[in-house]
């Protein structure tokens, strides 16, 4: 008897287990195809493209829980609450289905920012886009043919009362089968959704914790950092929504307080010591793979034969703050400095205290250009350089589009030179050309016929590699020549002109470093000699005219004294601002590495936790 009764206890339990599927039947299964078919019809052309591992496990865990939401809502709000989360999935869904057919991108921040800042005219060409015949015959036709068969079979059983009395009784009929069959087969369906749960829990609990982690960074470096660590799987497009409408909420608070920042900036006076001030940044530069800096092979002939010639000066101890690209800028771009008090956006940008002082400041950037299909981590680098009232404080002139490769940086100067009138050339100018450099992919960023040095020039260099290895290495070695020849035509456009020009790389990079094993870069937390060594120690250098060297040449002298002092890039704008001349209350003179009064003994802090001059080597080493 007490057997029967546990017995009976059981199917019960095992029965409410699957009630709120069986009282969301319809809402649970759409909602499951609506999810799986985003995740289809997203897929890259690739051969290997895959959809993400858990998508089904992690699905099943999230409607199934939105379903014990609504089992708990009295059923006649629940019809209402149901509607909005129809209108709203299947809303998101169709935009980011749109955007993949459009861009080849699912919703992104900048996307978001994008759209925030579409006029009437654009939005409504937008919307014709949207309903166009092309685009209805689209992958954006499967969410809209699911979207009709749910109406369909939504409104069908509201027909049942024109139906004949017979059909009306055989329709009744039937619905009443189905009800006690799904009550009979209720503890075995809820036997099944436990086993589906504990699997969906076992399988993406990691992704939730990461997605949780994501959710509840307060700025948008944090968020930027735990892409990093790639935990998270914003499988879903309203995950992709939501993060993006955090992202864009984080950007605007530090841009609120970077336009308080740049009214309350001051600049005192400007002597416009170099009225021609020329900064390069470069991406993903190694130290150790340049032959500047000792490498084995030659891939920067012609920034050697500037060292040689005296007039470019070579720094020996420079490190990056940051191993990201985003990061590095908002310190490089900020008057602030690792260790003071507040954050990066607190304090004015370098180029409005520029401005300010009466430089004309271009940038040129082959990178930081708002996209829609770009990352986060180019989003968190740019939107402060984006933002239109900080573009504006901030740049006189601007290039307007990307290119393949940094030669087209080139052409938009010459662009601007050339249609800029003679007698309405400023006379002091700051140009800050961002090159793309290094960055992955390495054979992208060279072109075909630049392709020079070759796989099998590394098998006596490096013996024991594989020949997928020796590729890699050659790619990245060809792309720094390549970078090499758009240096050096840089340099020859302000050879001949009263003119200083600084070279730095944003970070390091890692290509097999010894038997590390590791392409690009590592973003552990934990840093240690070898990743210091290989990701945050870069390039830097002072080039000087020799017009300016004869006319300036106490700086020269000042150059050359420090090339061996112990230096952060975070301190490079106030080196810019000594250059320039321009007093300024944000300006400190312990942050000029060219100052007698340089702090070179300030602590090197990377990624804000660990002091780069107290790591040591291994003892193997």
């Amino acid at each position: 008897m007490k057997m029967m009764k546990y017995i009976y206890l059981l199917r019960n339990l095992l029965s409410k287990v699957f009630e709120p599927l069986r009282l969301n039947g319809g809402f649970f299964i759409s909602m499951y195809l609506l999810g799986c078919l985003c995740q289809w019809v997203e897929l890259s052309d690739s051969k290997d493209a895959k959809i993400y591992e858990f998508t089904y496990y992690e699905l099943f865990f999230d409607l199934y829980l939105l379903c014990i939401l609504l089992t708990v809502i009295p059923q006649k709000i629940r019809v209402w609450v149901k509607a909005v989360f129809y209108v709203l999935f299947y809303s998101i869904a169709l935009v980011d289905v749109w955007c993949w057919v459009k861009f080849r991108s699912t919703l992104t921040p900048t996307m978001l920012m994008l759209v925030s800042e579409t006029n009437t005219q654009e939005a409504s060409e937008m919307l014709g886009t949207v309903l166009s015949f092309g685009t209805i015959f689209s992958k954006v036709g499967w969410i809209l043919l699911l979207l009709f068969l749910h109406v369909v079979l939504t409104i069908l059983p509201k027909f049942d009362k024109r139906l004949s009395s017979e059909k009306r009784t055989m329709y009744l009929l039937w619905k009443g089968k189905f009800f006690d069959y799904t009550q009979r087969i209720a503890p075995f369906m809820g036997l099944l959704c436990i086993y589906f749960f504990i699997c969906s829990v076992i399988n993406t609990f990691s992704n939730k914790c990461g997605i949780y982690d994501l959710m509840s960074s307060d700025t948008i470096g944090k968020v930027e950092h735990e892409l990093t660590k790639k935990k998270a799987v914003l499988y879903e497009p309203a995950y992709r929504l939501v993060f993006s409408l955090r992202a864009n909420a984080l950007a605007a608070q530090q841009v609120d307080k970077l336009i308080e920042a740049e009214g309350k900036a001051q600049v005192d006076s400007c002597s416009f010591r170099s009225p021609t001030i020329v900064l390069i940044i470069g991406e993903s530069y190694s130290k150790h793979h340049s032959q500047q800096y000792g490498y084995m092979i030659h891939n920067t002939p012609r920034q050697v034969r500037h060292e040689k010639s005296g007039l470019l000066v070579k720094f020996t101890d420079v490190v990056a703050p940051w191993n990201l690209t985003s990061y590095v800028f908002k310190n490089i771009f900020s008057m602030h400095v690792v260790g003071q008090e507040g954050e990066w956006c607190d304090y004015p940008l370098f180029p409005e205290l520029f401005r300010k002082a009466g430089y004309h400041v271009t940038f040129l950037t082959n990178q930081f250009l708002p996209k829609v299909g770009e990352a986060v981590f180019d989003f968190s680098g740019g939107f402060f350089l984006n933002n239109p009232v900080l573009s504006k404080a901030q740049f006189d002139t601007r290039n307007e589009k990307t290119h393949v490769y940094d030669s087209g940086l080139l052409q938009d100067y010459d662009s601007i030179v050339a249609n800029t009138n003679p007698q309405k050339r400023a006379e002091n100018n700051l140009y800050i050309f961002h090159l793309i450099g290094q960055h992955v992919s390495y054979k992208a960023r060279f072109p075909k016929d630049r392709k020079h040095i070759k796989p099998e020039d590394y098998e006596e260099l490096r013996p024991g590699l594989t020949q997928k290895k020796y590729r890699m290495l050659s790619n990245y070695d060809n792309a720094t020549l390549y970078n090499d020849s758009i240096v050096d035509q840089i340099i020859k456009r302000f050879e001949n002109k009263n003119a200083i020009v600084i070279y730095m790389s944003d970070h390091g990079e890692e290509i097999y470093e010894g038997n590390r094993n590791i392409v690009c870069r590592n973003h552990s937390l934990t840093i240690d000699y070898d990743l210091a060594r290989y990701e945050f120690e870069v390039p830097f250098w002072i080039y000087c005219s020799h017009q300016y060297a004869v006319k300036n040449p106490e700086i020269y002298q000042q150059i050359v004294r420090a090339k061996d002092r112990k230096l952060m890039t975070d301190a490079l704008p106030h080196l810019l601002l000594y250059l320039a001349g321009i007093s300024s209350p944000d300006y400190h003179a312990e942050y000029n590495v060219l100052s007698p009064n340089y702090k070179e003994n300030r602590p090197r802090i990377l990624k804000g936790t660990t002091d780069y001059d107290k790591l040591k080597p291994k003892k193997n080493e």
